[in-house]
């Protein structure tokens, strides 16, 4: 499902059951990423597929990445593995108005 930033922000915001989950490149996350993100890579094909399928299918998961299309792909492929509430964030970290981890 697609969301704006701000309906993503507040959805997530209360959201007690919420992973943040960037799939844009290992060199993409360490020049900035939105707090608490984990980082899993959709170019890695299958082994994308195999970190996708460990993660717990109950949580709600709240994707991004550089602009919006590769997350928009990963929340359909997430759906496809079972998890059935991946929120893809339009305009991705590119249009990102809230705080970024440099680290």
């Amino acid at each position: 499902m697609n969301l704006s930033q701000e309906d993503w922000v507040n959805q997530l915001a209360a959201d007690e059951n919420a992973v943040i989950l960037d799939v844009r490149t290992e060199d993409e996350f360490n020049d900035g990423y939105i707090e608490n993100a984990v980082n899993i890579d959709i170019n890695k094909g299958q082994g994308f597929i195999y970190e996708i399928e460990e993660l717990d299918k109950n949580k709600n998961y709240y994707v991004y990445c550089r602009s919006g299309a590769r997350s928009a792909k990963a929340c359909q492929v997430m759906n496809e593995l079972g998890i059935n509430n991946a929120y893809n964030l339009l305009g991705g970290i590119l249009d990102w108005e809230g705080e970024t981890i440099n680290p």
